[in-house]
């Protein structure tokens, strides 16, 4: 019998098994996969991820990886472009880009060594249920036989098509439809000094150096582009790079190492996350279109928050069911105003007059270029740096 069965052992399950283990409970984490192995990712940490990485007591790992660090980030919007450093946070100064590979593994270690009992191939066909509430998982190992396994409460961090998910029946909520598709590839030889967001109407290319001296190059397009996109993967892949020229004369230049990947189907939603003996976590219970690349930094915070609520509740501190869905409503109301600005973004609709003047304005100071990069990656709140008060102190020392 275990305290916490986590469902999944990736960005989202691994460090909560970890902190909860840390606490002194008996967690089990499964997962499918087996590590190192890779998956469909944007890889970046913002600073606040760092920062949280630095707090776990797991950076050093992670720099000794060789994932480079981003002194900028270059976002251009073509006419004109916001250049500058992400600010600190909590003395961590730099972002960075790693495999998933690599930190995925780093993570499910870090599980094991806090005693976590991490079992990989193991795959969940679903959960035990007595009296309405959740007890249990029922799965296969790595063998193929049939396993039972027994908890207080089980996490669901198994991703966008999560098995938990379904099998309480989690709704969505706050809800849009996937918006954009993306192909990347990894390239040596195309990396600078940092991130590079080029923004090109119906087409967004990014460019984010990454471990062993590679770059990840991706190409988005809406989604209502994406059968014609498929139909000419290489020729529209390449069609999109070359509205940078720049960029375009270092791709050439370069060298792809690994296959084009793809994905497609990206909704964007809140889900319940929470009910008698189970919880939802990363992806599972919050996801939304990468084009802010947040969502590693993003299932790292809920992992905490969810991890003190659960050991609140396995202590007694508190309500397990109190606790949960205090766990629940911190998470969206942070989350509410990044996920609205998410899917503006990933609409990729033509901005309106107001806001490429806002967008000229901070990118002809640095230091509010550098202020708006800390709002994009979450050390400052989005609503605050958005909000009409803080538009009209720009526009003004902008002359506007």
């Amino acid at each position: 019998m275990f305290d916490v069965i986590v469902v999944g052992a990736r960005v989202a399950g691994s460090p909560t098994a970890m902190l909860l283990a840390r606490q002194g409970h008996r967690v089990l984490v499964v997962d499918r996969a087996r590590f190192p192995s890779d998956v469909i990712s944007t890889h970046l940490l913002h600073v606040p991820a760092v920062a949280i990485l630095r707090r776990w007591g797991l950076l050093e790992r992670v720099l000794a990886s060789g994932t480079p660090p981003y002194e900028y980030f270059r976002m251009d919007f073509g006419e004109f472009a916001i250049h500058a450093p992400a600010p600190a946070v909590d003395g961590v100064q730099h972002p960075r880009c790693v495999r998933r590979t690599v930190l995925d593994k780093i993570l499910v270690d870090a599980a094991a060594e806090a005693s976590a009992e991490v079992r990989e191939g193991f795959t969940v066909d679903g959960l035990v249920v007595e009296d309405g509430a959740v007890v249990g998982i029922h799965g296969r190992d790595r063998t193929g036989a049939q396993v039972v396994e027994r908890a207080r409460i089980v996490v669901g961090a198994d991703g966008l098509r999560s098995t938990v998910a379904r099998e309480v029946g989690a709704e969505p909520y706050g809800a849009t439809p996937s918006l954009t598709a993306t192909y990347y590839a990894y390239y040596r030889g195309v990396a600078a000094g940092g991130g590079e967001i080029y923004s090109r109407g119906d087409r967004a290319v990014v460019v984010f150096p990454t471990n062993d001296e590679l770059a990840c190059v991706f190409v988005s397009c809406p989604t209502k582009d994406f059968a014609e996109f498929r139909t000419d993967v290489e020729g529209q892949y390449a069609a999109a790079i070359d509205r940078v020229p720049e960029l375009a004369a270092r791709v050439r230049a370069g060298e792809r190492v690994e296959r084009m990947r793809a994905t497609a189907d990206l909704p964007n939603f809140f889900r319940t996350s929470h009910g008698p003996g189970w919880a939802l976590v990363g992806d599972a219970g919050y996801h939304k279109d990468p084009c802010l690349a947040a969502g590693i930094m993003d299932a790292f915070m809920c992992a905490e928050t969810l991890a003190v609520a659960i050991h609140s509740g396995l202590s007694g501190e508190r309500d397990m069911d109190e606790s949960l869905a205090g766990y629940v409503a911190h998470r969206d109301a942070w989350f509410t105003p990044y996920l609205d600005l998410t899917t503006r973004l990933a609409a990729m609709e033509p901005p309106r007059p107001e806001q490429v003047a806002l967008l000229a304005a901070i990118a002809a100071d640095p230091a509010e270029s550098t202020r708006y990069i800390g709002a994009l990656q979450g050390s400052t709140p989005i609503g605050e740096y958005l909000s009409p008060g803080n538009i009209g102190r720009i526009m003004a020392r902008a002359g506007q």
